[in-house]
């Protein structure tokens, strides 16, 4: 569920972070990522009636601003005529301009007439629309009606037909089986996570809520009621489906009489997506599905006192409102968060991609290139799976999965998103992503590495007490003890504003050094794994035994550890260890002698003794040696010596004469 609430002239990406399923952060107005989006260009004379929805970028200085008079755009200086945010392909603020006069604002090459012929559109469409009777990128045919729908689509408000191109071309795409499991909710707990290896790994479908431990409102529930019910003058987020951008001034009133309205006189395809209903009545009446509660680190980890004051990551309920036509481009939930889906009447088409590492690649070049505006991201990547939902239905979408999603009839769906201990991994890759494709932090998991450290602190003291844990998790805890190692290295390194970013985002309520807390974590995860305290756990695909049940009475390192590498890198990142300050390399040296070894010699000679040899013998020695120092923090000195040694023994042939020096 993404607001869009901005949106970004100079990078496509904030563009494309609206999403379908559960997925965007809650209204959020308490934490401190909201807070820094404060628009520099506002005053207090500013008429109510401006737009402040729409926020452009600066290049520069990576400043947001609202779209018009707060960014000082109002027409084009050489031509004066108006400029649309859809125009601008760079744009700095007046104190970059001034820093630097050769900044200047730059247009979007004009569109390239295509010879192709279109549906004839309203005069508010500002999408290109696809011929509905015409092949699409090599089809057969495609057809005026979306997938799994045999009705007509809505029309627009002259009449005609408005089908975007998106929904055109997924339905002349050929798609793998969907072999994704069906189960009963009472199969869905702890204890088939803890039973079944494959848990969590491919989204699941469940047809019937029944067991899942859940609480949904009833069937008959209508958007007018949850209007009603929440308030009709509270503000909602409303998506254009077409542009895929944000349409202001809508209140939940307004979109009930939208949402209710004959589908010939919508005169757009709208969408809700992002409406948290969080400490509504509305929410006091949903309950997420027991799994979802018992893996959830929100509901898990998260102080109680801090939730009862509201301060809390919010994106545990949404309600997703979304009319006949509707479709979401390709996306990942933030933070690669999992996602409950709940359809309460409707239907919905998921369009699923795997993330493996060479999808989330192919995803990570669609998201931050314009490509993405012309090119179908399936295309990309080795298969893609259509999943089908109907009223009823709930589905689990596990970690990272890339989805499109495509609504036939007018569907009312309740759901969440949730962070958990499976796949810490994938979690923090696309994390990742999101900050390489510059995503602004509105539209991120809010609170995500505050989150993370009360996590980390838990399972500290989980693993100090010595609790048991299955691979699986602690390969996962092993990525969350790395991510919070990065977190105190640039506290204690990085630069001061830096710095004050990461002390803000650890809890003083329970963390008090978050050096030590990181380093230990780590540390424990790696011993309870059996494994080196240097040695990364492998990730989900890694053939690696950690001992579960051990005896108490069997040495510490009991089992399989994994292999090394014969090369060893750095122990951190950008971080080396000191060069050595003096290496000497000690000559080579000689000796010979006679020895007498004992039939249970002692010391040096009980080697020779065990081998069989006995009596007088003739030694001969050579050996060797590297010595070197450095000096290290605080004063200290290390010293490292290794000496090589290499004897010869062999029988004296003449061991009378020779001076003997019984061992």
């Amino acid at each position: 569920m993404a607001p869009s609430k901005r949106k970004k002239a100079t990078n496509s990406a904030s563009q494309a972070a609206v999403a379908d399923a559960p997925m965007e952060t809650a209204s959020g107005k308490e934490t401190a990522e909201e807070e820094e989006l404060k628009c520099p260009g506002c005053s207090e004379n500013d008429s109510p009636d401006q737009n402040k929805d729409t926020w452009i970028c600066c290049d520069a200085c990576k400043t947001w601003y609202h779209w018009g008079k707060c960014a000082g755009i109002d027409q084009d200086a050489n031509s004066g005529e108006a400029v649309t945010l859809e125009q601008v392909d760079k744009w700095f603020c007046k104190s970059c301009t001034e820093l630097d006069p050769s900044r200047v604002m730059t247009f979007k090459p004009p569109p390239r007439k295509s010879g192709r012929k279109k549906i004839e559109a309203s005069s508010n469409t500002d999408t290109p629309m696809v011929d509905a009777t015409q092949p699409v990128e090599g089809a057969a045919s495609v057809s005026a009606t979306g997938p799994g729908s045999s009705a007509t689509p809505a029309p627009a408000g002259n009449g005609t037909l408005e089908v975007n191109k998106w929904i055109a071309i997924a339905e002349s795409k050929k798609y793998a089986p969907d072999n994704f499991r069906r189960m009963n909710g009472s199969d869905i707990g702890l204890e088939w996570i803890l039973r079944d290896e494959s848990a969590m790994k491919e989204p699941i479908v469940v047809e019937n809520p029944e067991g899942l431990g859940m609480k949904m409102p009833a069937k008959e529930t209508t958007v007018r009621d949850i209007a009603n019910e929440i308030g009709p003058d509270t503000h909602v987020e409303v998506i254009d489906v077409l542009s895929q951008s944000n349409s202001p001034g809508w209140t939940l009133g307004k979109w009930a009489d939208y949402y209710h309205s004959p589908s010939h006189e919508r005169d757009r395809i709208r969408n809700v997506i992002s409406l948290e209903v969080s400490g509504t009545p509305l929410g006091q009446r949903i309950l997420p599905p027991r799994l979802v509660r018992e893996l959830d680190w929100v509901e898990k980890h998260w102080p109680h006192n801090k939730k009862q004051l509201g301060h809390y990551p919010k994106v545990q309920l949404y309600c997703l409102m979304s009319v006949s036509q509707c479709w979401t481009d390709w996306h990942i939930d933030f933070a690669g968060s999992s996602v409950y889906y709940h359809i309460l009447h409707g239907s919905k088409v998921f369009y699923f991609i795997k993330p493996t590492s060479a999808n989330l690649a192919a995803y990570e070049h669609w998201i931050g290139t314009d490509i993405q505006n012309h090119t179908w991201l399936g295309d990309m990547v080795d298969e893609v799976v259509r999943v089908e939902l109907t009223a009823g239905n709930t589905m689990i979408i596990p970690t990272g999965w890339i989805h499109a999603v495509y609504t036939p009839g007018d569907t009312l769906v309740f759901g969440g998103n949730f962070l958990h201990s499976l796949n810490m991994k994938t979690q923090l890759r696309v994390r990742d992503i999101e900050i390489r494709t510059k995503v602004p932090k509105k539209f991120r998991f809010p609170l995500f590495t505050k989150l993370c450290w009360y996590v980390g602190e838990r399972y500290c003291r989980d693993l100090k007490s010595k609790e048991e844990f299955s691979p699986r998790i602690l390969k996962s805890l092993d990525a969350l003890a790395g991510f919070l190692v990065s977190e105190a290295r640039t506290i204690e390194r990085g630069s001061e504003v830096a710095k004050k970013e990461a002390r803000e985002n650890v809890p003083a309520d329970r963390v008090k050094d978050a050096s030590l807390l990181a380093r230990e974590l780590r540390w424990r995860v790696r011993s309870a794994a059996g494994v080196d305290s240097d040695v990364e756990l492998g990730g989900d695909d890694d053939d690696i035994i950690v001992p579960i049940k051990r005896d108490p009475n069997a040495p510490r390192d009991a089992g399989r550890k994994r292999r090394r590498d014969d090369t060893s890198g750095p122990l951190f990142k950008n971080w080396q260890r000191p060069e050595w300050s003096s290496v000497e390399n000690t000559p080579l040296r000689e000796s010979h002698d006679t020895l007498r070894v004992e039939e249970d010699a002692q010391g040096d000679a009980a080697w020779i003794s065990q081998a069989g040899v006995k009596g007088d013998v003739m030694r001969s020695s050579k050996s060797n040696g590297t010595t070197k120092f450095r000096k290290l923090e605080h004063g200290a000195i290390e010293r490292y010596s290794v000496v090589r040694t290499m004897e010869y023994i062999t029988p004296s042939g003449n061991a009378e004469s020779l001076k003997k020096e019984p061992l």
